[in-house]
């Protein structure tokens, strides 16, 4: 039944500390990606995590790969989404899939979601840890009342933030109003003098905001060794 599909998706994710994060119905005449059945979607769940709940069992899954994948957060994000698809008859798109789908877009639509300054998606409890890792597609329309509702209703902290200390700790000024300047970032970590950006984006750890939800060291360095390449 359609209406209990969201509840045992979120069952399905339970053990991989991957959680629902809201979903639509797509609007008729919306540009959509494919559903099960070919046709375009009408319906789309967002998965992902929220702190880092789901590290210690992705690393757990890392540590028996014979060889390390490429992209392996990707692949076993992949893979779990896959299981609860298989479970509640939907497709898997990721974020890396091609052609790109809109996903931060339909993040801030079912979330109820603001970028930061810094381009991550703010969220009022959450702070910018937290993160989208893919989604579930529908070929039907699922019922208005059990849609996870927006989980960013608390507003938006950017703007009561007036010192916007995340637009000033980045040793080479990568983040500006205008857009953020990726190679600089990059070419800084890599140097000899970007070892700490290397390991935590400096930017990213200047919020205030949902600190109780921070990344640990690990983790941190996780993905900076994956934007950077440092």
């Amino acid at each position: 039944m359609a209406a209990d599909l969201p509840e045992r998706a979120a069952a399905a994710l339970a053990r991989s500390g991957l959680v629902l994060r809201g979903g639509l119905n797509f609007e008729p005449g919306e540009p959509r990606p494919p559903g099960p059945g070919g046709a375009p979607a009408a319906a789309v769940l967002l998965v992902g995590n929220v702190g880092a709940g789901y590290w210690p069992v992705f690393t757990r899954w890392l540590d028996r790969q014979a060889t390390p994948p490429a992209d392996p957060l990707d692949q076993w994000s992949r893979a779990v989404i896959a299981r609860a698809a298989a479970q509640v008859g939907a497709r898997v798109l990721m974020p890396s899939d091609r052609p790109f789908a809109p996903v931060q877009q339909w993040a801030m639509r079912a979330g109820g979601l603001k970028p930061s300054p810094l381009g991550l998606l703010m969220h009022p409890r959450y702070g910018l840890w937290h993160a989208y890792r893919g989604a579930l597609l529908f070929d039907a329309p699922l019922p208005g009342a059990v849609l996870p509702g927006p989980d960013g209703s608390g507003g938006h902290p950017c703007d009561s933030c007036a010192a916007k200390p995340c637009l000033h700790a980045c040793p080479v000024a990568a983040h500006t109003a205008t857009g953020f300047a990726a190679a600089a970032c990059i070419a800084h970590a890599r140097s000899p003098r970007g070892g700490a950006c290397a390991r935590q984006c400096p930017a990213r750890d200047a919020c205030p905001h949902g600190r109780a939800w921070r990344y640990p060291a690990e983790v941190l360095a996780f993905h900076q060794r994956a934007f950077t390449g440092a």
